[in-house]
């Protein structure tokens, strides 16, 4: 009789792991709440977080699907390209950093201008692109949007600018900053003709721009949590040597101290701009299909 016996054990082997693989952009992180919904989902919802409201950024082609009457934009003033007036060069060339801009957009400069309706109404816009250099204003957007109330003051029309800037393009220096007082000086000639002009502010809308015709609107319209102001808010904290208050700088706190008038969620905005049209321009509508 044997003392020791060896026992038979059975090696289980690791039952293989089904790896499944996830399509790139099927799902989309919310940046603010960490909330993960379909892609499809966040889009079909205007890129709006469902779970806490952060309003994504949109790029110019975007805005102009969602905020104006299908296949009603008619683009003008394409033939308009910056220039290199100062050879302006830090860690690389203007005229590199333009061409980068451009083959990545689509766009000869930070915006889009042209007519458009809304909800049946003719109406001369303009729209930024954040993308291109962080949406700032060099000559040519200057340019454009002196160009598009020009025709709005020919035309007899209402003018909606959607605006995303970080500011004044400094590679032109002072050609940049003339450009605040040329769009301040045409808007003064809309005025006076009595039309309207709707300005609606995107996160972020900031320094020059805003010091200029962002903050001249008849109506002023915002989407929520944006950031609106002059000079940065840790600029400022720095300057004052002050801790600031609480969502400063951001839609509801310039709300709040009266400096725009309405902050609108994004699937409201193109009935707000809708009403707003119909109580400054009520006699211009024309019958459109697929306004709504």
């Amino acid at each position: 009789m044997a003392w020791f016996r060896k026992r038979k054990y059975t090696i289980l082997k690791p039952t293989e792991e089904k790896r499944v693989d996830i399509p790139d952009g099927l799902w989309h992180k919310c940046p603010q709440c960490l909330n993960i919904v379909l892609a499809r989902d966040y889009i079909k919802n205007l890129k709006v977080c469902p779970k806490c409201n952060f309003h994504d950024r949109l790029d110019s082609r975007e805005r102009i699907e969602y905020t104006f009457d299908p296949g009603s934009f008619q683009e003008e003033f394409t033939n308009i390209y910056p220039t290199d007036p100062l050879n302006f060069y830090d860690s690389k060339k203007y005229t590199d950093r333009l061409d980068t801009y451009q083959k990545k957009t689509g766009l000869s400069d930070a915006i889009i201008t042209g007519k458009a309706k809304c909800g049946g109404y003719p109406v001369a816009a303009g729209v930024m692109e954040f993308k291109f250099g962080g949406g700032s204003m060099g000559s040519v957007v200057g340019e454009k949007v002196t160009r598009v109330f020009e025709m709005a003051i020919e035309k007899n029309l209402p003018v909606i600018l959607i605006c995303a800037s970080g500011g004044a393009r400094m590679q032109e220096g002072i050609l940049s900053l003339m450009q605040m007082a040329k769009t301040s000086m045409v808007i003064a000639r809309h005025n006076e003709k009595k039309l309207p002009f709707i300005s609606v502010l995107t996160h972020p809308t900031t320094a020059g721009v805003m010091a200029s015709f962002a903050s001249l609107g008849d109506l002023i319209v915002a989407e929520p949590n944006a950031l609106i102001g002059f000079a940065g808010p840790r600029v400022i904290q720095q300057t004052i040597n002050q801790i600031l208050p609480k969502g400063f700088q951001r839609s509801e706190f310039v709300k709040k101290h009266g400096f725009i008038d309405i902050v609108v969620d994004r699937k409201n905005l193109k009935n707000t701009l809708i009403k707003i049209l119909s109580f400054f321009v009520p006699g211009i509508r024309e019958d459109t299909e697929n306004t709504q």
